[in-house]
Formats: C-alpha cells, sequence, structure tokens
C-alpha cells in the first residue's frame, strides 16, 4: 500500500495531519478508526457465515 512512499513523505504526511487535526484530536480519530475497521470486520464475517449457511441448506435440499 505504502511501497511507493519514502520516509521523507510519510514525515511530511504525518506533519499535515498533525497541523490540521492538532494532537489531542489524533487519538481520539485513530480510536474512531479502530472502531470502524472491527465493525466493518464484524459485519463482513456476519455476511460470509450467512453465505455459508445458505450454501449448506441448498446442498441439503440437493441430496434429498
Amino acid at each position: 500500500m505504502f511501497g511507493n512512499l519514502g520516509a521523507g513523505e510519510i514525515i511530511l504526511i504525518v506533519l499535515v495531519i498533525l497541523l490540521l487535526f492538532g494532537a489531542k484530536k489524533i487519538p481520539e480519530l485513530a480510536r474512531g478508526l479502530g472502531k470502524g475497521m472491527s465493525e466493518f470486520k464484524k459485519g463482513l464475517k456476519d455476511v460470509e457465515k450467512e453465505i455459508k449457511e445458505r450454501d449448506d441448506e441448498k446442498k441439503v435440499e440437493n441430496k434429498s
């Protein structure tokens, strides 16, 4: 994902984020991002589980 970015560019991005949001807001933003990712992963697992259950039901119906 960050394969094309060098150390100088990453430092510049971090400095811009610090200037825009301030040091106090960054932990809040990171916490919110973490919660969002967690919810996304949970939703993805639920969808995968539902798809697998429907596939299992179809297999049972086809055997009958």
